[in-house]
């Protein structure tokens, strides 16, 4: 079969829709619109295929409504998900894939969401850092970032990086694209979805602009770590701090943006105490929480700034597992443990990068919870569900990934 595209209008070739679509596969993910799964979509996938390539090397593609729900936030509150359809995504990552390795290349160093070769531990670790040589920090939010975005913009940021008419073409598609929300259609003029293939990379490249070079050539003696539109930024003095929480919220006004002044704080990250009542010693960021914490030395205590779990990720975590070690779940313990274990280990590689014991309260609790669930199903008293359990772990002191560190006696 000819694999060219010199009869099409468009630059797109079958193999690209093909290694669009094992990405996609690859990254799994729910029905959109049309409740099409990835299961359905592969029973016919290469008629699918075919017409996803026709349509977009011809111009004539256009992107489907895309289903919104509701997701609860760790803090509080809603976040809008948009879930495109399988063939939307599809197509988004076909443009994804030509787009991103023409644009990560410029991207600031301390940009690190959704980039290949960067990760949160690497922002994390990058933000441990700054904290031991700069006393204050700067916790920006920007209220309902995704949401807001402006449309105008973002397309002349994508423009700084290409001239090609398709992508151009397809990326105004997608951001004007309608949304459902409760089976009523409703046609968007700001944001993109915050769930769409393209979405984060879209992200990036507007707050690569808005935000990293901005702070790279009007305030480079201030680092900065970023994650999407999760951002800290270091300061000397806590003058110098308000300054540059006032002019990044004129920065982000003048791009359509608002800085929610409710979550954006400064933190002083020295001591555990200060002289003004108001300033906070401690900051969340990419679900760890940085604070000062007094360590035990040969020579004394050491006061130094760790990050640990946080209190919104813990509560998070637990609503979680309630849903999996409840009443209503009724197979075996070696079940239990293969429905939960892939969850555990997640958390572990994620929670526990710098230390184990900060989750410690978390995995005391699920053994609690455990013991519970025994009484439920067994008909036992707690006394006699806990000696259970506790022989169990004798038996097999591996079955629950979180055993090793946090036996349940």
């Amino acid at each position: 079969m000819i694999d060219y595209y010199e009869t099409k209008q468009h630059p797109i070739t079958k193999k690209m829709v093909l290694e669009a679509y094992r990405k996609v596969k690859s990254n799994k993910g729910s029905a959109g619109i049309d409740e099409q799964s990835l299961t359905d979509f592969d029973q016919n996938a290469p008629s699918h295929l075919y017409r996803i390539w026709n349509r977009m090397s011809s111009g004539s593609y256009h992107p489907p409504v895309v289903k919104q729900v509701e997701i609860p936030k760790k803090s509080g509150g809603v976040r809008n998900l948009g879930i495109p359809t399988v063939s939307d995504r599809i197509a988004q990552q076909v443009v994804k894939s030509y787009l991103e390795p023409k644009v990560d290349s410029s991207f600031h160093s301390d940009s690190y969401g959704y980039r290949s070769g960067k990760s949160a531990h690497q922002a994390l670790a990058k933000a441990v850092t700054n904290c031991g040589y700069y006393s204050w920090v700067v916790d920006l939010d920007i209220k309902g970032f995704f949401d807001n975005l402006d449309h105008d913009l973002l397309m002349l940021a994508v423009k700084r990086y290409t001239k090609e008419k398709w992508i151009l073409m397809y990326i105004d598609r997608w951001l004007k694209a309608g949304v459902s929300k409760g089976g009523v259609v409703v046609n968007r003029e700001r944001g993109t979805p915050q769930g769409g293939v393209i979405s984060p990379l879209l992200s990036n490249i507007f707050l690569h602009f808005a935000f990293d070079k901005w702070m790279e050539n009007n305030h480079p003696n201030m680092p900065f770590e970023r994650y999407c539109d999760d951002a800290i930024i270091h300061c000397t003095t806590e003058k110098q701090a308000l300054f540059i929480r006032d002019v990044v919220a004129k920065r982000m006004k003048e791009r359509r943006l608002e800085l929610n002044q409710e979550k954006t704080h400064v933190v002083y990250c020295k001591n555990m105490t200060h002289t003004e009542s108001h300033t906070s010693v401690s900051f969340d960021f990419l679900s760890y929480t940085f604070r000062p914490l007094r360590r035990p030395t040969k020579n004394g205590w050491l006061l130094t700034y760790f990050p640990c779990m946080s209190k919104t990720s813990k509560n998070d975590v637990r609503q979680k597992l309630r849903k999996v070690v409840g009443r209503s779940y009724k197979g075996t313990i070696q079940d239990l443990a293969k429905v939960l274990n892939p969850k555990i280990r997640g958390w572990y590689r994620y929670y526990c990068h710098y230390s184990h014991w900060t989750t410690r309260d978390v995995w005391y609790w699920l053994n609690t919870k455990m013991v519970r669930w025994i009484m439920n199903t067994r008909r036992m008293g707690k006394g006699r569900a806990h000696r259970w359990l506790v022989n169990v772990y004798k038996t097999n002191p591996r079955l629950f990934e979180h055993w090793p560190y946090v036996r349940p006696y």
